[in-house]
């Protein structure tokens, strides 16, 4: 498409008048040599982005869109013309750029910074019948804080005022800043808001700024302006507490008021006695007779849309006719969802495994089950995957089908009361489920799982989630003749068959601030423990390693204990680009009535997910590689029970949508005891582990569509663990003209989503 407009389009001025020019854009040049470097650069690209009109938009340094406008025909018709339509931009002319109001723009922000002595001039560049613009801005001094004063009147609103002034943040000797003033305005009107002034706001105050000391410095006060309406200065006091959960566009506060009933507290009026008045019992932080605070409004607000039944939550405060009182009546007004509902998705996905796939999924939910906020959901799904870059030959593809029933209760259920303060809603959960996965050519493997459980938002980073009963029953059924006599001799197939009884309580972290796009550096960072059969098994005195395994309703439990996590730190590079690093790192115990952890909680590495120079759990254990890996049509997933993995990846923006990415990654599994699979290779964890670790690297693209981002990696080993030691590091051996060692070596992974 590219290839056709240029061809179509010649010239970027094509429809530029004779006597004007394409404007290409402007930038801005200051010249002090006192300013720090970075500190010049950011300066810069600020005032840059002021500067009006903006040139055309250009995609690797191509008008993409200018050219597309010059396709047009002179009759207005054809191909040509209806891309020029959709896509085109008109050209972006000289002759409307105005120098004089840009030179106002930038004088005007260096003074908000505290440059006052600041003087621009612009140049101009004409060429071609194209034009751009240099703007040179001589800095001068910027002027310092000297002092910061408030307010000290004796008024209930100035000693709320003056008692902000420790935490300010506008201190002595830091450059005049504008913004920074907004910002304390803003500081000192939410902490007010904290203790009863509701009708107060930051433009009610006022930085009074005296430089006139003639030595780059400034005084600044703040004081409250004298036109500050008496209410705003008054302490309001919360009076009554009306909640409309079943609220209409057409209601009135007054009109629904007989139907109110009176409830700890509040009053819920709900003459359709859709909720149990208890339900708000958890979502009201305010009482009456309590001073009006930010906090519990915003955290009553909150609580209400977490409870995931109301698609409008609506608040007001009204002043109370309270005898001259400072008081106010709250209103919330909610809008629920439709109580039943049924959804349908179709859905794409990749794993670890390097599995692609879709899958299509019906649900049915109740969001009002016992009217009290209860979420009933019935869902059943079907899908298919297929392996790329997979281990093995041929087909080796997976059909899948399941269903579940969930219930969602917002609150916990438990024998003793819990405390919440928290901005969201506490639940117990409770799933019930069913799976079949076949495996084409293999096996059938079905699975059946309970849980009981309880999720919380400790707050907007930090989650927790506790299953006090987490049951997980795996049989396999219908195993292929060929499948069974490979698992006869290959100890990775027939664990993936292995009947699993799994039962116990497990527990699961979640910390992320990376919705903060304003920081420089986030982070992420899930942490996982899980018991099996623990207690069961030491009442018991199950000892398999002894030839006494123990079991229950006929079926031998595993045993053991398991920890696993998750960091990653993320660095903007720069204004497009992202260092994006992960570690990952697990462990699991096996014990008493097991030898090893169950297949489907063990660890496994390699693939688009994890190291992706290396095929989906192909690597390790330790210095273990399968030497049928490429050969055979059946998988031989390689497992352990401790995992280490890191991973780095610099992330360009290379135009809109498309960005780019190089990393490196490494890392390997292990075992905790010596297995018979392994009799000369290091399967086994030991102190030269480090000398284990599989390395590789390479390069990949990643289109993001916001609701998608397709990813593609291609990706070469640089050291290969199995290779005796001293011959590990394969670098000298990248041949990317050698057709083996591209068959061998390059893996290339398509994937949805990014990696990590």
């Amino acid at each position: 498409m590219v290839f056709t407009v240029l061809l179509a389009a010649c010239s970027s001025t094509k429809y530029v008048p004779d006597n004007d020019h394409l404007y290409l854009g402007a930038k801005v040049k200051i010249d002090d040599k006192d300013m720090k470097r970075n500190e010049r650069k950011d300066l810069e690209e600020d005032l840059g982005s002021l500067t009006r009109p903006k040139p055309n938009t250009r995609i690797l340094g191509i008008p993409i869109k200018l050219l597309f406008y010059n396709m047009k025909s002179k009759s207005g018709k054809g191909i040509g013309s209806y891309f020029s339509r959709k896509f085109g931009e008109p050209p972006v002319l000289y002759s409307t750029v105005k120098v004089d109001f840009n030179l106002k723009l930038l004088a005007n922000r260096m003074e908000n910074k505290g440059y006052f002595r600041a003087t621009d001039t612009v140049d101009s560049n004409i060429r071609n019948k194209k034009a751009s613009l240099t703007y040179h801005i001589q800095a001068g001094p910027q002027y310092m804080i000297s002092s910061v004063g408030f307010t000290t009147d004796s008024s209930d609103l100035g000693r709320a005022i003056s008692a902000t002034a420790p935490q300010s943040l506008l201190k002595v000797g830091n450059p005049y800043d504008l913004d920074v003033i907004k910002l304390e305005r803003e500081r000192i009107d939410a902490k007010l808001k904290e203790q009863g002034f509701y009708y107060f706001g930051s433009d009610y105050l006022i930085v009074q700024v005296d430089s006139t000391n003639n030595k780059q410095r400034v005084d600044l006060l703040v004081t409250v302006k004298n036109t500050t309406p008496a209410k705003a200065m008054d302490i309001y006091t919360i009076r009554n507490i009306y909640i409309y959960p079943n609220y209409k566009l057409r209601d009135t506060s007054q009109s629904r008021l007989q139907y109110a009933k009176y409830y700890d507290d509040f009053y819920v009026i709900d003459s359709a006695n859709l909720f149990k008045p208890s339900v708000f019992s958890s979502t009201m932080f305010f009482d009456k007779g309590d001073v009006y605070n930010r906090t519990d409004h915003n955290l009553s607000l909150n609580r209400l849309m977490s409870l995931g039944t109301f698609r409008f939550v609506k608040n007001r405060f009204e002043e109370a006719d309270s005898a001259g009182r400072p008081m106010l009546d709250a209103f919330y007004q909610l809008t629920p969802y439709p109580k039943k509902s049924i959804k349908a998705e179709v859905g794409g996905h990749t794993n670890s495994a390097n599995f692609t796939g879709s899958e299509f999924s019906l649900s049915w939910r109740n969001r009002n089950a016992f009217r009290g906020a209860e979420l009933l959901t019935f869902s059943a799904y079907i899908g298919t995957d297929v392996q790329v870059s997979a281990a093995s030959k041929g087909n080796d593809n997976l059909f899948r089908f399941g269903a579940e029933t969930s219930l969602n209760i917002p609150r916990f259920i438990t024998p003793f009361k819990v405390k919440n303060n928290s901005a969201y809603i506490p639940r117990t959960k409770m799933v019930l489920g069913f799976d079949d996965l076949t495996r084409q050519n293999s096996y059938i493997l079905n699975s059946f799982r309970t849980s009981l459980g309880y999720v919380w938002r400790q707050d907007a980073k930090r989650e927790h989630q506790l299953n006090v009963v987490n049951i997980n029953y795996v049989q396999p059924f219908k195993v292929s003749y060929e499948y069974d006599s490979a698992a006869a001799t290959n100890l990775s197939l027939r664990k993936a068959i292995e009947k699993q009884f799994i039962f116990g309580p497990d527990y699961n972290f979640n910390f992320t601030n990376t919705a903060e796009t304003f920081k420089k550096n986030t982070f992420y960072f899930n942490f996982n423990a899980a018991t099996s059969g623990n207690i069961l098994g030491l009442a018991m005195g199950a000892n398999k390693k002894a030839g006494d395994p123990k079991t229950l309703f006929g079926a031998e439990f595993s045993q053991y204990v398991r920890f696993d996590n998750d960091f990653r730190h993320y660095m903007k590079v720069g204004r497009k680009a992202t260092l994006a690093s992960r570690i990952v790192a697990g462990i699991g115990l096996p014990y008493g009535n097991s030898l090893n952890l169950p297949y489907i909680k063990q660890f496994f590495i390699g693939g688009s997910n994890s190291i992706r120079a290396f095929r989906a759990r192909s690597l390790g254990p330790g210095t273990y590689h399968d030497p049928n890996i490429g050969t055979t049509r059946l998988t031989t997933d390689q497992a352990g029970d401790i995992k280490l993995e890191l991973n780095t990846e610099y992330r360009p923006t290379i135009t809109g949508i498309v960005k780019g990415a190089l990393f490196i990654d490494a890392g390997n599994i292990w075992l905790m005891n010596n297995d018979p699979k392994y009799p000369k290779a290091g399967g086994v964890f030991s102190k030269n582990f480090m000398k284990e670790l599989a390395v590789g690297t390479g390069a990949g693209l990643r289109f993001d569509l916001s609701f998608l981002v397709l990813r593609t990696d291609l990706a070469f080993p640089l050291r290969k663990p199995w290779l005796p030691e001293g011959e590990r590091w394969v670098l000298d051996e990248v041949n990317f003209g050698s057709k083996s060692w591209r068959k061998e070596n390059l893996i290339f992974n398509l994937a949805i989503g990014y990696p990590f």
